[in-house]
């Protein structure tokens, strides 16, 4: 499967931006998750590392006090980093003060990527511990796990 020039340069243009945010405090590195025939990959950052461009083709509020949850599930395919499966997501996230926030995850599926979104907004220092719930399309088992990441917003 070749990829035409628009979505070689979207994908790079996400790429780009969740890369960008590597560079600051507000991003821990990717993070996965292995469970059984899937990998599930995760991150969270504030959303003022997104460019304008990114961030209005996705509709995303761009913010230093709104963080973004990104989530892509793979399933395993030897020789290969896995291929992209759709996936019932849920996610919450509660604060050290547990105050806790039901989280609205929507798809993101263009040309074959497949990610899985969701923002909430965060105060300076604040750290949230996020639990998602997935089930991979075709299973009926849930695999659930939780992280925690701190936002530095000021």
């Amino acid at each position: 499967m070749t990829l035409g020039a628009g979505t070689m340069i979207r994908r790079l243009m996400v790429l780009l931006a969740i890369l960008a945010g590597t560079t600051t405090g507000n991003v821990s590195a990717e993070q996965s998750k292995s469970f059984g025939d899937y990998t599930v990959h995760f991150s969270a950052f504030t959303t003022d590392i997104l460019s304008p461009a990114v961030a209005k083709s996705y509709s995303i509020a761009r913010s230093k006090n709104r963080s973004l949850l990104n989530i892509s599930v793979l399933k395993k395919v030897m020789g290969t980093p896995g291929s992209p499966i759709k996936a019932k997501v849920n996610a919450t996230a509660i604060n050290l003060s547990s105050q806790l926030r039901e989280l609205n995850v929507r798809e993101l599926n263009e040309d074959g990527a497949i990610y899985y979104i969701a923002e909430a907004t965060v105060n300076n220092e604040e750290t949230l511990k996020y639990t998602l719930t997935i089930i991979p399309e075709g299973e009926t088992e849930p695999y659930t796990f939780s992280f925690q990441q701190q936002f530095f917003t000021e």
